[in-house]
Protein backbone atom coordinates (compact mmCIF):
# COMPACT_ATOMS: atom_id res chain seq x y z
CA UNK A 1 0.00 0.00 0.00
CA UNK A 2 1.27 3.73 -0.68
CA UNK A 3 -0.21 6.76 -1.99
CA UNK A 4 -2.72 8.90 -0.80
CA UNK A 5 -3.71 6.58 2.14
CA UNK A 6 -0.58 7.84 3.96
CA UNK A 7 -1.56 11.35 3.62
CA UNK A 8 -4.31 10.29 6.00
CA UNK A 9 -3.24 7.52 8.00
CA UNK A 10 -0.75 8.45 11.32
CA UNK A 11 1.35 4.55 11.51
CA UNK A 12 2.94 5.80 14.66
CA UNK A 13 -0.54 6.72 16.42
CA UNK A 14 -1.55 3.37 15.72
CA UNK A 15 1.09 1.62 17.07
CA UNK A 16 1.65 4.00 20.03
CA UNK A 17 5.24 4.84 19.43
CA UNK A 18 6.53 8.16 18.45
CA UNK A 19 8.00 8.77 14.68
CA UNK A 20 11.81 8.05 16.19
CA UNK A 21 10.78 4.83 17.47
CA UNK A 22 13.93 2.41 16.91
CA UNK A 23 12.76 -0.64 14.84
CA UNK A 24 12.68 -2.78 18.32
CA UNK A 25 10.12 -0.47 19.51
CA UNK A 26 7.71 -0.96 16.97
CA UNK A 27 8.33 -4.50 17.02
CA UNK A 28 7.61 -4.62 20.57
CA UNK A 29 4.52 -2.00 20.00
CA UNK A 30 2.70 -4.39 17.08
CA UNK A 31 3.29 -7.63 19.24
CA UNK A 32 1.56 -6.47 21.64
CA UNK A 33 -1.28 -4.54 20.19
CA UNK A 34 -1.76 -7.57 17.76
CA UNK A 35 -2.61 -10.22 21.03
CA UNK A 36 -4.19 -7.54 22.46
CA UNK A 37 -6.82 -7.23 19.00
CA UNK A 38 -6.39 -11.04 17.95
CA UNK A 39 -9.44 -12.75 16.37
CA UNK A 40 -9.06 -15.35 18.49
CA UNK A 41 -8.64 -13.37 21.65
CA UNK A 42 -12.02 -11.62 20.95
CA UNK A 43 -14.43 -13.81 18.96
CA UNK A 44 -17.42 -11.85 17.34
CA UNK A 45 -16.13 -8.53 18.40
CA UNK A 46 -15.52 -6.18 14.74
CA UNK A 47 -13.96 -3.38 16.55
CA UNK A 48 -11.53 -5.62 17.23
CA UNK A 49 -10.54 -7.31 14.37
CA UNK A 50 -10.72 -4.59 12.61
CA UNK A 51 -7.77 -2.85 15.36
CA UNK A 52 -5.85 -5.91 14.56
CA UNK A 53 -5.80 -5.00 10.59
CA UNK A 54 -5.12 -1.71 11.47
CA UNK A 55 -1.79 -2.69 13.41
CA UNK A 56 -1.24 -5.40 10.99
CA UNK A 57 -1.03 -2.63 8.35
CA UNK A 58 0.67 -0.11 10.22
CA UNK A 59 3.84 -2.90 11.40
CA UNK A 60 3.89 -3.91 7.50
CA UNK A 61 4.94 -0.34 6.78
CA UNK A 62 7.15 0.73 9.27
CA UNK A 63 9.35 -2.36 9.76
CA UNK A 64 10.00 -2.26 6.16
CA UNK A 65 13.04 0.33 6.17
CA UNK A 66 12.29 1.63 2.76
CA UNK A 67 8.69 1.89 3.06
CA UNK A 68 9.63 3.54 6.61
CA UNK A 69 11.37 6.38 4.75
CA UNK A 70 8.83 6.95 1.98
CA UNK A 71 5.91 7.39 4.07
CA UNK A 72 7.63 9.66 6.64
CA UNK A 73 8.74 12.11 3.86
CA UNK A 74 4.63 11.60 2.57
CA UNK A 75 3.84 12.63 5.97
CA UNK A 76 5.89 15.72 5.78
CA UNK A 77 4.77 17.10 2.40
CA UNK A 78 1.29 16.88 4.23
CA UNK A 79 2.42 18.86 7.05
CA UNK A 80 4.65 21.32 5.33
CA UNK A 81 2.51 22.11 2.33
CA UNK A 82 5.39 20.99 -0.30
CA UNK A 83 4.89 22.61 -3.80
CA UNK A 84 5.60 20.81 -6.74
CA UNK A 85 7.66 22.96 -9.19
CA UNK A 86 8.54 23.02 -12.47
CA UNK A 87 11.94 24.24 -12.02
CA UNK A 88 14.47 27.13 -13.45
CA UNK A 89 17.09 28.80 -12.59
CA UNK A 90 16.01 32.27 -10.12
CA UNK A 91 12.16 30.55 -10.50
CA UNK A 92 10.08 31.13 -7.47
CA UNK A 93 11.10 28.45 -5.78
CA UNK A 94 14.97 29.06 -5.76
CA UNK A 95 14.69 30.68 -2.35
CA UNK A 96 12.45 28.21 -0.64
CA UNK A 97 13.66 25.17 1.23
CA UNK A 98 10.76 23.34 1.18
CA UNK A 99 9.36 21.70 -2.23
CA UNK A 100 9.26 19.04 -4.63
CA UNK A 101 13.00 18.55 -4.20
CA UNK A 102 13.06 17.70 -0.34
CA UNK A 103 10.74 14.70 -1.22
CA UNK A 104 13.23 14.09 -3.73
CA UNK A 105 16.07 14.23 -1.55
CA UNK A 106 14.73 12.22 1.13
CA UNK A 107 13.92 9.07 -1.12
CA UNK A 108 17.04 9.24 -3.31
CA UNK A 109 20.03 10.95 -1.59
CA UNK A 110 21.53 14.08 -2.21
CA UNK A 111 23.85 12.57 -4.91
CA UNK A 112 20.43 11.72 -7.30
CA UNK A 113 19.34 13.98 -9.75
CA UNK A 114 16.81 16.50 -7.78
CA UNK A 115 17.92 15.55 -4.08
CA UNK A 116 19.69 17.37 -1.43
CA UNK A 117 17.26 19.80 -1.77
CA UNK A 118 17.68 23.28 -2.98
CA UNK A 119 20.38 23.48 -5.79
CA UNK A 120 22.74 26.43 -4.48
CA UNK A 121 25.26 28.85 -6.21
CA UNK A 122 27.04 26.24 -9.39
CA UNK A 123 24.39 23.82 -9.21
CA UNK A 124 22.32 22.65 -11.95
CA UNK A 125 18.81 22.61 -11.68
CA UNK A 126 16.82 19.87 -13.41
CA UNK A 127 13.08 19.61 -14.17
CA UNK A 128 11.42 16.54 -14.04
CA UNK A 129 8.51 16.16 -16.00
CA UNK A 130 5.20 14.31 -16.04
CA UNK A 131 5.61 13.19 -20.05
CA UNK A 132 3.63 14.82 -23.03
CA UNK A 133 4.48 15.70 -26.35
CA UNK A 134 7.76 14.99 -27.40
CA UNK A 135 10.26 17.95 -27.38
CA UNK A 136 8.05 19.51 -24.49
CA UNK A 137 8.67 21.01 -21.45
CA UNK A 138 12.57 20.56 -20.91
CA UNK A 139 14.82 21.97 -18.41
CA UNK A 140 18.85 22.41 -18.50
CA UNK A 141 20.35 18.87 -18.73
CA UNK A 142 17.23 17.61 -18.55
CA UNK A 143 15.14 15.27 -21.12
CA UNK A 144 11.68 15.78 -22.71
CA UNK A 145 8.72 14.10 -21.36
CA UNK A 146 8.43 11.07 -23.67
CA UNK A 147 12.12 10.14 -23.38
CA UNK A 148 12.44 10.72 -18.99
CA UNK A 149 10.40 8.38 -17.17
CA UNK A 150 11.71 10.08 -14.02
CA UNK A 151 9.12 12.12 -12.28
CA UNK A 152 6.19 8.52 -13.04
CA UNK A 153 8.98 5.99 -11.64
CA UNK A 154 8.91 7.93 -8.28
CA UNK A 155 5.55 8.56 -8.68
CA UNK A 156 4.75 5.37 -9.43
CA UNK A 157 5.56 3.99 -5.67
CA UNK A 158 4.12 6.91 -3.97
CA UNK A 159 0.36 7.23 -5.27
CA UNK A 160 -2.36 4.87 -6.29
CA UNK A 161 -4.24 4.07 -9.94
CA UNK A 162 -5.53 7.48 -11.17
CA UNK A 163 -3.70 9.82 -9.06
CA UNK A 164 -1.94 12.72 -10.65
CA UNK A 165 1.62 11.84 -11.98
CA UNK A 166 0.99 7.90 -11.52
CA UNK A 167 1.67 5.74 -14.80
CA UNK A 168 1.40 2.32 -14.69
CA UNK A 169 1.16 2.03 -10.69
CA UNK A 170 2.41 -1.46 -9.31
CA UNK A 171 1.39 -2.60 -5.99
CA UNK A 172 4.75 -3.86 -3.60
CA UNK A 173 4.56 -7.49 -2.84
CA UNK A 174 2.75 -7.86 0.42
CA UNK A 175 3.96 -8.79 3.47
CA UNK A 176 4.53 -12.49 4.64
CA UNK A 177 1.77 -14.71 6.25
CA UNK A 178 2.23 -16.29 10.03
CA UNK A 179 4.18 -19.51 9.94
CA UNK A 180 1.91 -22.97 10.54
CA UNK A 181 1.09 -24.62 13.68
CA UNK A 182 0.34 -28.57 14.69
CA UNK A 183 -2.05 -30.15 17.06
CA UNK A 184 -3.67 -33.38 17.47
CA UNK A 185 -7.15 -34.39 18.55
CA UNK A 186 -8.67 -37.83 19.95
CA UNK A 187 -12.71 -37.95 18.88
CA UNK A 188 -15.13 -40.38 19.78
CA UNK A 189 -16.73 -42.11 17.00
CA UNK A 190 -20.11 -40.32 17.53
CA UNK A 191 -17.82 -36.69 17.27
CA UNK A 192 -16.23 -38.23 13.79
CA UNK A 193 -19.27 -39.28 12.40
CA UNK A 194 -21.58 -36.20 13.30
CA UNK A 195 -18.70 -33.39 13.29
CA UNK A 196 -17.19 -31.53 16.68
CA UNK A 197 -16.47 -28.63 17.96
CA UNK A 198 -13.27 -28.65 20.02
CA UNK A 199 -11.12 -26.35 22.83
CA UNK A 200 -7.53 -27.07 21.69
CA UNK A 201 -4.73 -26.12 23.58
CA UNK A 202 -2.02 -25.23 21.10
CA UNK A 203 1.64 -24.25 21.84
CA UNK A 204 2.56 -20.88 20.05
CA UNK A 205 6.03 -19.92 20.08
CA UNK A 206 4.50 -16.62 20.35
CA UNK A 207 2.21 -15.96 22.44
CA UNK A 208 2.48 -19.14 24.58
CA UNK A 209 -0.32 -21.70 25.20
CA UNK A 210 -3.57 -20.65 23.49
CA UNK A 211 -6.38 -21.87 23.97
CA UNK A 212 -8.11 -22.52 20.39
CA UNK A 213 -11.98 -23.20 19.36
CA UNK A 214 -11.24 -25.68 16.23
CA UNK A 215 -14.67 -27.10 14.43
CA UNK A 216 -14.21 -30.57 13.15
CA UNK A 217 -15.94 -31.42 9.87
CA UNK A 218 -18.43 -34.94 9.79
CA UNK A 219 -17.07 -37.63 8.35
CA UNK A 220 -13.26 -37.74 9.66
CA UNK A 221 -11.33 -40.37 9.25
CA UNK A 222 -8.12 -41.46 11.54
CA UNK A 223 -4.78 -39.91 10.23
CA UNK A 224 -6.64 -37.55 8.42
CA UNK A 225 -5.09 -33.56 8.82
CA UNK A 226 -7.71 -30.71 9.24
CA UNK A 227 -6.97 -27.65 8.40
CA UNK A 228 -8.11 -24.44 9.99
CA UNK A 229 -7.24 -20.62 8.45
CA UNK A 230 -5.81 -18.28 10.08
CA UNK A 231 -5.32 -20.03 13.68
CA UNK A 232 -1.60 -19.90 13.71
CA UNK A 233 1.15 -17.88 14.44
CA UNK A 234 0.85 -13.93 13.59
CA UNK A 235 2.84 -12.60 11.21
CA UNK A 236 6.11 -10.49 12.25
CA UNK A 237 5.52 -7.89 9.19
CA UNK A 238 1.47 -7.28 9.22
CA UNK A 239 1.19 -9.99 7.32
CA UNK A 240 -2.00 -12.43 7.31
CA UNK A 241 -1.52 -15.17 10.54
CA UNK A 242 -0.68 -18.76 9.30
CA UNK A 243 -2.64 -22.21 9.57
CA UNK A 244 -3.60 -24.82 12.37
CA UNK A 245 -3.27 -28.43 11.05
CA UNK A 246 -5.06 -30.98 13.59
CA UNK A 247 -4.13 -34.70 12.98
CA UNK A 248 -7.25 -36.38 13.72
CA UNK A 249 -7.33 -39.85 15.58
CA UNK A 250 -10.47 -41.77 16.02
CA UNK A 251 -11.02 -43.93 19.39
CA UNK A 252 -12.31 -47.70 17.82
CA UNK A 253 -16.31 -48.23 17.93
CA UNK A 254 -17.27 -51.93 19.05
CA UNK A 255 -19.61 -52.66 16.35
CA UNK A 256 -18.83 -49.51 13.46
CA UNK A 257 -16.54 -48.71 11.60
CA UNK A 258 -16.17 -45.88 9.02
CA UNK A 259 -15.43 -45.55 5.79
CA UNK A 260 -15.80 -42.04 4.22
CA UNK A 261 -19.13 -41.04 4.44
CA UNK A 262 -20.53 -44.99 4.63
CA UNK A 263 -20.26 -46.65 8.36
CA UNK A 264 -19.93 -50.19 7.77
CA UNK A 265 -20.88 -52.90 10.43
CA UNK A 266 -20.67 -56.85 10.21
CA UNK A 267 -24.19 -58.94 10.95
CA UNK A 268 -24.02 -62.64 11.69
CA UNK A 269 -26.58 -65.10 10.42
CA UNK A 270 -27.09 -68.36 10.59
CA UNK A 271 -26.39 -71.17 8.21
CA UNK A 272 -30.28 -71.98 7.50
CA UNK A 273 -31.18 -68.22 7.32
CA UNK A 274 -28.51 -67.72 4.84
CA UNK A 275 -29.72 -71.13 2.75
CA UNK A 276 -33.48 -70.40 3.18
CA UNK A 277 -33.62 -66.34 3.16
CA UNK A 278 -34.56 -64.19 6.01
CA UNK A 279 -35.07 -61.15 7.45
CA UNK A 280 -33.12 -59.71 10.27
CA UNK A 281 -33.06 -56.18 12.16
CA UNK A 282 -29.50 -54.13 12.11
CA UNK A 283 -28.30 -51.35 14.60
CA UNK A 284 -27.65 -47.96 12.77
CA UNK A 285 -25.03 -45.73 14.27
CA UNK A 286 -27.99 -43.24 15.76
CA UNK A 287 -29.02 -46.28 17.89
CA UNK A 288 -32.15 -47.29 15.65
CA UNK A 289 -32.73 -50.50 13.95
CA UNK A 290 -33.42 -51.28 10.58
CA UNK A 291 -35.00 -54.39 9.39
CA UNK A 292 -33.19 -55.80 5.90
CA UNK A 293 -33.90 -58.83 3.93
CA UNK A 294 -31.28 -61.17 3.46
CA UNK A 295 -31.90 -63.10 0.17
CA UNK A 296 -31.86 -67.06 0.05
CA UNK A 297 -28.63 -68.56 -1.00
CA UNK A 298 -26.59 -66.01 0.49
CA UNK A 299 -22.74 -66.47 0.77
CA UNK A 300 -21.14 -65.10 3.98
CA UNK A 301 -19.42 -62.17 3.29
CA UNK A 302 -22.29 -60.58 0.88
CA UNK A 303 -22.52 -56.88 1.59
CA UNK A 304 -26.47 -54.84 1.58
CA UNK A 305 -26.95 -51.30 1.66
CA UNK A 306 -29.10 -49.37 3.81
CA UNK A 307 -28.95 -45.88 2.25
CA UNK A 308 -29.02 -42.65 3.64
CA UNK A 309 -28.09 -44.55 7.28
CA UNK A 310 -24.37 -43.28 6.99
CA UNK A 311 -22.58 -39.92 7.86
CA UNK A 312 -24.25 -36.57 6.64
CA UNK A 313 -21.54 -34.19 5.01
CA UNK A 314 -22.30 -31.18 3.13
CA UNK A 315 -21.59 -32.70 -0.51
CA UNK A 316 -23.73 -36.31 0.71
CA UNK A 317 -24.83 -38.52 2.71
CA UNK A 318 -23.35 -41.58 3.18
CA UNK A 319 -24.87 -45.39 3.46
CA UNK A 320 -24.76 -47.99 6.58
CA UNK A 321 -23.19 -51.30 4.72
CA UNK A 322 -23.97 -54.35 6.16
CA UNK A 323 -21.80 -57.12 5.57
CA UNK A 324 -23.26 -60.77 6.40
CA UNK A 325 -21.16 -63.67 8.05
CA UNK A 326 -22.47 -67.10 8.34
CA UNK A 327 -21.97 -67.96 11.88
CA UNK A 328 -20.70 -71.77 12.85
CA UNK A 329 -21.82 -73.23 15.59
CA UNK A 330 -18.70 -74.49 17.97
CA UNK A 331 -20.56 -77.48 19.01
CA UNK A 332 -23.26 -79.12 17.47
CA UNK A 333 -25.13 -82.26 19.05
CA UNK A 334 -28.43 -84.36 19.11
CA UNK A 335 -30.57 -84.26 16.34
CA UNK A 336 -29.27 -81.36 14.49
CA UNK A 337 -25.73 -83.39 13.99
CA UNK A 338 -27.91 -86.19 12.59
CA UNK A 339 -29.46 -83.72 10.46
CA UNK A 340 -26.06 -82.20 9.58
CA UNK A 341 -24.24 -85.77 8.93
CA UNK A 342 -27.42 -86.34 6.65
CA UNK A 343 -26.97 -83.05 4.88
CA UNK A 344 -23.73 -83.81 3.85
CA UNK A 345 -23.80 -87.48 2.77
CA UNK A 346 -26.57 -86.12 0.10
CA UNK A 347 -23.87 -82.78 -0.74
CA UNK A 348 -21.04 -85.32 -1.13
CA UNK A 349 -20.60 -84.92 -4.77
CA UNK A 350 -20.40 -80.85 -4.39
CA UNK A 351 -17.26 -79.04 -4.24
CA UNK A 352 -17.53 -75.33 -3.78
CA UNK A 353 -13.85 -75.47 -4.48
CA UNK A 354 -13.75 -76.67 -8.33
CA UNK A 355 -14.58 -73.36 -9.38
CA UNK A 356 -11.74 -71.76 -8.01
CA UNK A 357 -9.34 -74.32 -9.41
CA UNK A 358 -10.30 -74.16 -12.77
CA UNK A 359 -9.98 -70.47 -12.75
CA UNK A 360 -6.41 -70.94 -11.45
CA UNK A 361 -6.07 -73.41 -13.91
CA UNK A 362 -7.40 -71.08 -16.77
CA UNK A 363 -4.55 -67.90 -16.00
CA UNK A 364 -1.52 -70.13 -16.02
CA UNK A 365 0.95 -69.46 -18.27
CA UNK A 366 1.05 -72.10 -21.47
Amino acid sequence: MAGQDWFEKDFYSVLGVPQNASAADIKKAYRKLARLHHPDANPGDKGADKRFKEVGEAYAVLSDAEQRQQYDAIRAMSRGGARFTAGGGGGPSAGNGAGFEDLLGNLFGGGMPGGGGMPGAGQQRVRYTTGGNAGAGTGAGGRSGAESPIFEDMLNGLFPPGSAGAGGYRSPRGPMRGGDLNATATLTFRQAMEGAQLNLRVDDPQAGLRTITARIPAGVRAGQKVRLRGKGKMSDVGGEPGDLWVTVSVEPHPIFTLDGADVRVTVPVTFPEAVFGTEVEVPTPDGARVKMKVPAGTPSGRTLRARGRGVKTAKRTGDLLVTLQVAVPQRVDGKAREALKTFAENTAGENPRADLFSRLDDNRPN
